[in-house]
């Protein structure tokens, strides 16, 4: 029983190594195909550098050729010219360029001028000779002059006048002193011809190697085969051969295409540093799947004791969320209950406000009184002077009386509106009334208590309409709380004057109004809109210390500001209102 039990662990083991094989076997793959990526566009960038390098190397004596097969020492051998001049002439071009050879030719293949000889025959009869005499850019590479193993080769055509080729310049380039300067540098770059064979490289042990058949076999210089191992991971093509040192044992391969100088760009980026990233993290994965599996008895042995204490956290949880629930219950009750005291206090406010009103009212009606009781008795005398003139036949005088008459009634009709419309509530939201026309408004409805006070009013309406945003009747009513709060300021004053100004500023688009009196000022500026806040003797009929704080809260609604501050010889309220925008 325990062999049998023994025999299933080892097997079961064996089994969770092979799984944390094959999926460290995956992870490597994929790590490595991933990796393979940063390390082809970096090799891209490097191949394509190496070709940029080499084409414009090439590409100054291609210029070079093409400038100078029309120079006129070239043109002069075909009238008959001197041959030393344009040889002499080419052999400088050809120092300053760097160029192995610089060769004139005319259009039978004759050479004409030359900057040394051993120009190879085989170029004087196939390309580039061949494109050149046909009027186009000869470009060809092979063996090169006498001295020079490899060469590149352009030859530009030369037109006469007529625009006919009448000859052309064959420019010899010795391909090794341009290898000279990245020889041996990293990664290995080759060019190879169209034939698959090695022209140009960085590895000069290289030189000569090509591809049989464009297949994985390369044949060295000497001729000997070489086997490659050609495998594709990811869409890649990867090298792996053991018989040159020189290039990578496992090297990514890239190709870039290069037409202008006939060639392939070849490069063999070494892969062992991809392939050292993917086996690292299929170390990590593999480790990680062992430690987690040590781990794995620890977690089903405590995992009892965790469900055990995951119930007390439950039933705790539970209990916190009814208390939250409770909370949130009590907090909504709190807040309708705030909602409600706030519309109460709204409400209560609104009827402070009337309250004030009709408290001003009681205390005007004195003055009402007298305001009324004038134009009737004047109107009285007037109809009985009417009346006697009609007997007489004096109609002008009985219809000048009855003007008379009409104006008072009309004055009392003014009076009785503004004391209707500042009593009555109004809820209506703020909009476009004349200031000017409330302040005259207010100083009708205050004109009896003005007078019983002796107060003087230096007032003045503007010349230009000042019209705000406000509400009319309660606007008019703090206009009619500042002057009133003036008068009583003022009792005890040798000198009541009250100053009123309407001022704009059009640039800030407001309007202000200043009410200043010539009292003792301000106590407690700090505090003069507060509420039940007072400087009246406790007991006092004049009010409980609301006028000014519910008149700061009327203009805030309209969206204003109130401020009062002491100047020099009493005391300066400004109403700073919104200027009403013109319509169109």
């Amino acid at each position: 029983m325990k062999r049998g039990f023994l025999h299933s662990r080892a097997a079961l083991l064996a089994l969770a190594l092979a799984a944390i094989a094959l999926l460290a076997a995956g992870v490597w793959r994929s790590a490595y195909v991933q990796a393979l990526g940063p390390v082809a566009a970096r090799g891209q960038s490097d191949l394509e550098l190496a070709s940029d390098r080499l084409v414009t190397q090439l590409q100054r004596f291609r210029e070079f050729a093409v400038l100078t097969a029309d120079h006129p020492a070239l043109a002069a051998l075909h009238e008959g010219g001197a041959r030393a001049e344009a040889d002499a002439m080419l052999l400088r071009a050809a120092d300053r360029s760097g160029a192995a050879l610089a060769v004139y030719v005319d259009a039978t293949g004759r050479v004409l001028a030359e900057s040394a000889p051993g120009l190879p025959g085989w170029e004087l009869h196939e390309e580039p000779l061949d494109r050149a005499l046909d009027g186009a850019l000869g470009v060809a590479h092979g063996a090169g002059p006498e001295g020079i193993a490899r060469a590149f080769y352009f030859a530009a055509p030369s037109f006469s006048a007529n625009g006919q080729v009448r000859g052309a310049l064959i420019v010899a380039v010795d391909v090794a002193r341009l290898e000279r300067d990245w020889r041996g540098s990293l990664p290995a770059v080759l060019f190879v011809d169209r034939q698959g064979e090695v022209f140009a490289t960085n590895r000069s042990e290289l030189l000569g190697w090509r591809r049989e058949g464009g297949g994985a076999t390369l044949i060295s210089a000497e001729g000997a085969p070489r086997d490659v191992a050609v495998r594709s991971p990811g869409g890649y093509t990867v090298w792996d051969q053991r018989f040159s040192p020189y290039i990578p044992a496992r090297a990514l391969k890239l190709e870039a295409d290069l037409p202008v100088i006939g060639m392939t760009g070849v490069l063999l980026v070494d892969v062992a540093p991809a392939a050292g990233l993917a086996a690292l993290q299929a170390a990590v994965v593999a480790a990680g799947v062992l430690f987690f599996g040590t781990l794995l008895w620890v977690a089903l042995e405590r995992r009892r004791a965790l469900a055990e204490v995951n119930q007390v956290l439950e039933a705790r949880v539970s209990a916190r969320t009814r208390a939250l629930e409770q909370s949130n219950v009590a907090l909504r009750r709190e807040i309708a209950e705030r909602q409600e005291a706030e519309a109460a206090l709204k409400r209560a406010q609104a009827e402070l406000v009337q309250a004030s009103k009709l408290s001003a009212l009681g205390k005007m009606s004195a003055g009402i009184s007298h305001e009324l009781n004038q134009p009737l008795m004047a109107i009285r005398s007037f109809a009985e002077n009417g009346a006697a003139f009609l007997e007489r036949g004096k109609a002008e005088r009985a219809a000048e009386n009855l003007g008379r008459i009409s104006d008072m009634a009309q004055r009392m009709g003014r009076i009785i509106k503004n004391l209707r419309a500042f009593a009555k509530a109004e809820p209506e939201p703020a909009r476009r009334i004349g200031l000017a026309a409330v302040v005259e408004g207010a100083l009708e409805v205050l004109a009896g208590r003005i007078e019983a006070t002796g107060t003087e009013i230096v007032w003045q309406r503007p010349n230009r309409a000042t019209v705000v945003m406000a509400g009319e009747v309660r606007l008019g009513q703090v206009v009619v709380n500042l002057l009133s709060n003036a008068m009583e300021a003022m009792a005890g004053s040798d000198t009541r004057r009250i100053f009123i100004r309407i001022s704009q500023d059009d640039d800030a688009g407001l309007v202000r109004l200043t009410v200043r009196d010539t009292g003792p000022g301000i106590a407690d500026p700090s505090r003069i809109f507060d509420p039940f806040y007072s400087t009246k003797e406790v007991g006092a009929e004049e009010g409980m210390g609301l006028g000014l704080s519910i008149s700061y809260g009327i203009v805030e609604g309209f969206g204003g500001k109130l401020r009062g501050e002491n100047v020099e010889g009493g005391a300066l309220f400004t109403i700073e209102l919104q200027q009403a925008r013109e319509i169109a």
